[in-house]
């Protein structure tokens, strides 16, 4: 995945918006104006391809123990947030694409009713 198909995967997504909210190097994609991916641009220049997603707790736990290449990321809580580093080839595009799904879906499951109720 390059950081163009991300794009285009997020933004095709309802109510998204593309951000630079922390610094230029930081790329975040909100829903409503609430985080569910962030890419360190500058990672991805040097080649070391990652993103931070949202996770169900649980989930969290579970993914980390069965890829190598998912862990707790820097700045974000590590109970519901995972990296995945994407450059190390373990995790398939389809893959990542469905954990990008779950991170949108549990940032939209956590919003008042009436915000949620906005996106249909």
């Amino acid at each position: 995945m390059n950081i163009e198909q991300l794009r285009e995967y997020c933004l095709k997504k309802k109510a998204v918006t593309e951000e630079f909210p922390f610094d230029e190097q930081t790329l975040v994609f909100k829903v409503l104006g609430k985080m569910f991916v962030i890419a360190p641009l500058d990672k991805w220049e040097k080649g070391e391809v990652s993103i931070t997603l949202k996770c169900d707790p649980d989930y969290t736990i579970e993914l980390r123990e069965q890829y190598e290449s998912i862990f707790p990321g820097p700045y974000v809580s590590n109970k519901h947030w995972n990296t995945l580093a994407i450059h190390k080839g373990e995790l398939q595009s389809k893959f990542v694409c469905e954990l990008i799904d779950h991170s949108y879906d549990m940032v939209i499951r956590a919003m008042p009713k009436k915000l949620r109720d906005s996106l249909n």
